[in-house]
């Protein structure tokens, strides 16, 4: 759509009593254009990952076909809708670590790095999303979101000596200090929106007790704001608002469900009671972050590496961990693919709302560039070789979808970080152990 005005500044932040919501892209913020020079606003890039844990069922996961006539494996079915905007890679290996294979596992898949073997003074890399974040930082209000779905409860050493937040964590701000990740939906909420002045969880509570919604709060805005602005930008509006309330009535349902049934537990409240609707909650909010530009870079992790956790709602009632080391027992076998089967259809639900949102002249997808994998591919062996990796999105005009790359053999992942940072305007010569950046345009 051309628009010859501009009516609102790009950072329209509305505000009420304890609260503050900022707005997404409207039409009324594109700057004044001649009717000569009118071109659609240039959209905005920004990076996502989503990790999964414990290796893949590859036989079930790597197609046999290259090129563009490939076909749709069992795992990846949830995302067949979207194959003209994936792109398979096939052929990448994470550096081989001799011990801690799972906190390599986590380590390696954004810096390329092999952790530390210490339970204090950590070492690894900085990781792609945070050299993103550092340049894209300067535009937003949160440089990055770092998210997961597993309580940070563990501590000391989780694996063979490893400490315990090299399987927690995919996102290292520096060599030295690994990004703890959120997985507590109100406080991700309040990090966004909130405005409470103050992290004292008394306080905190009180205002969840008052049962005052952020949109209530700041109706008396709204409405000024629709006298403002056209009827297309109302719809916008519309959307968006419905998309934030909807998100705050899954966080007090689960606030109140928390408090119900498990009254002695300390964990922080906001969490719900099942995966799914927990994966769904968070996955809305990163696209209400993206919506609003409050950051550009995010990562998120379906799962911490060794994780236990049960998917007794798929008919695996088994630990995730022990599971995963299947010794080709078809029976166990089949178990891990159903596990990974649900995580390609919550990375689904993701997709289907990025869609949903118009953002330039396409969608928030097309607008960005979405890695999902995980650090290692066969689990029962743990290996380091041929890791399970997708690219989804337009990458903002960057990416050709609807291809499957196989790669030489050994070739490094350091080698897709580089291609991932060059086309997200962050080009570097060398990370890890990287030998250049990976042609993804499909004549691999």
């Amino acid at each position: 759509m051309t628009i010859f005005k501009k009516t609102l500044p790009r950072r329209t932040v509305l505000r009420g009593i304890g609260a503050s919501l900022a707005l997404p892209l409207l039409d009324s913020m594109i700057p004044a254009l001649s009717s000569a020079s009118a071109q659609v606003a240039q959209p905005v890039k920004r990076l996502g990952v989503v990790y999964v844990p414990n290796g893949m069922a590859m036989k079930f996961w790597t197609p046999e076909q290259d090129g563009s006539d490939f076909e749709i494996t069992r795992i990846l079915q949830p995302m067949a809708h979207y194959k003209d905007r994936l792109l398979l890679i096939t052929g990448l290996n994470g550096p081989q670590s001799n011990a801690g294979v799972h906190a390599s596992a986590s380590t390696r898949f954004l810096t390329g790095a092999i952790p530390a073997r210490v339970e204090s003074d950590l070492q690894a890399s900085v990781s792609i999303d945070q050299l993103v974040a550092r340049q894209f930082g300067q535009e937003t209000q949160l440089g990055s979101l770092e998210l997961a779905l597993d309580q940070n409860d563990v501590f000391g050493s989780c694996d063979i000596g490893f400490s315990c937040q090299y399987t927690s964590t995919i996102s290292w701000r520096d060599e030295f200090t690994p990004l703890p990740m959120e997985v507590n939906p109100r406080l991700v909420f309040e990090r966004l929106f909130g405005d409470i002045g103050t992290t004292d969880p008394a306080v905190r509570l009180q205002r969840i007790r008052q049962d005052q919604s952020l949109l209530d709060a700041v109706t008396d805005r709204v409405s000024e704001l629709n006298r403002k602005v056209g009827p297309g930008d109302r719809a916008k509006l519309d959307q968006y608002l419905d998309a934030v309330r909807d998100v705050e009535r899954r966080i007090q349902m689960a606030e109140t469900q928390s408090a119900r049934e498990l009254p002695e537990v300390t964990q922080p409240s906001g969490i719900p009671d099942t995966y799914e609707e927990h994966a769904k909650l968070m996955f809305d909010m990163q696209v209400l972050a993206y919506q609003t530009d409050l950051t550009r870079v995010i990562t998120f992790m379906l799962g911490r590496e060794l994780s236990g956790r049960t998917y007794a709602e798929i008919g695996v009632p088994d630990s995730h961990h022990p599971t995963s080391h299947h010794r080709d027992d078809p029976v166990l076998y089949e178990k891990v693919t159903k596990i990974n089967e649900f995580h390609t259809s919550l990375f689904a639900y993701y997709l289907d709302k990025l869609d949903a949102i118009p953002d330039a002249d396409g969608s928030l997808l097309d607008n960005m560039m979405l890695l999902y994998g995980a650090g290692m591919s066969d689990s029962n062996q743990h290996s380091n070789r041929g890791l399970p990796l997708v690219l989804f999105g337009g990458g903002a005009g960057t990416i050709r979808g609807g291809q499957h790359l196989r790669f030489p053999e050994g070739t490094p992942i350091g080698n897709l970080h580089l291609a991932m940072l060059d086309k997200m305007g962050v080009p570097l010569d060398k990370i890890g152990n990287s030998t250049g950046p990976l042609d993804l345009s499909g004549r691999a």
